[in-house]
């Protein structure tokens, strides 16, 4: 045995043994089960079909817009598309991680997040049809649209909720961004009931109150929904 290998043997046959665990913690341990896995694709198809059940029963509740008939139903179906679109892409960005990684892509979900806030607005300040049924507030009468705004905002709370609860302390980083994803994706959900309920036509309504909906969305779920997310 060389010189070494000796100093090694006289080291450990010295080296104190380590002191027991407390019982407490002896105890916690043996009461740890395993945790069962997300699974994204799963948890995204039960928030997109119970969110879009709930807008579907808030649009029974409050009836379809009165000119409906009136509108050109190629505006119809393709705001309507864009809505629906603007609800699933930010909430699969923010639910569904890259195969082999473990964070959502929330890089990509706060830039189709972000470009949906503006978007819609643009789109509603730009693009207004209105028929003999459509009503018109206008500047002096804008204030008049807060209970659309609450429309919205009651629609997307269910989406955010059962993000959050999906998400619920999993995110060590970025969770304030994945947040604000979750509520721009609500807001759009929030938007197509709009869509099919609001007879309110003007600009600056179906902008700056269907649309701002997208927006107060994300900055009210941004600010709340890290409380739940984020991993301490």
């Amino acid at each position: 045995m060389s010189n070494d290998d000796r100093a090694i043997a006289s080291t450990a046959a010295w080296t104190p043994a380590p002191p027991p665990l407390p019982a407490g913690f002896e105890a916690e341990l043996a009461t740890l089960a395993p945790v069962r896995a997300r699974v994204p694709m799963k948890q995204l198809a039960a928030l997109i079909g119970g969110s879009f059940v709930y807008a579907l029963g808030l649009v029974f509740l409050l009836d379809i817009r009165d000119d409906l008939g009136e509108m050109p139903r190629t505006w119809i179906i393709s705001v309507g598309a864009a809505w629906l679109l603007g609800f699933v892409a930010p909430v699969y960005l923010a639910l569904v991680p890259r195969r082999g990684d473990v964070l959502p892509r929330w890089q990509l979900a706060v830039l189709v997040a972000g470009v949906a806030s503006v978007a819609f607005v643009v789109l509603g300040l730009a693009i207004h049809p209105m028929g003999p049924h459509s009503v018109a507030y206008g500047a002096a009468q804008f204030g008049r649209g807060h209970v659309c705004l609450e429309i919205g905002l009651v629609t997307a709370l269910v989406p955010v909720l059962i993000g959050a609860i999906y998400l619920r302390r999993s995110l060590p980083v970025a969770s304030r961004p994945v947040a604000a994803a979750l509520g721009a994706g609500g807001g759009c959900l929030g938007g197509l009931v709009l869509h099919a309920h609001c007879h309110v036509a003007d600009g600056l309504h179906v902008g700056l109150i269907h649309g701002g909906v997208v927006v107060v969305s994300a900055l009210l779920a941004a600010a709340v929904v890290p409380r739940v997310t984020t991993l301490r």
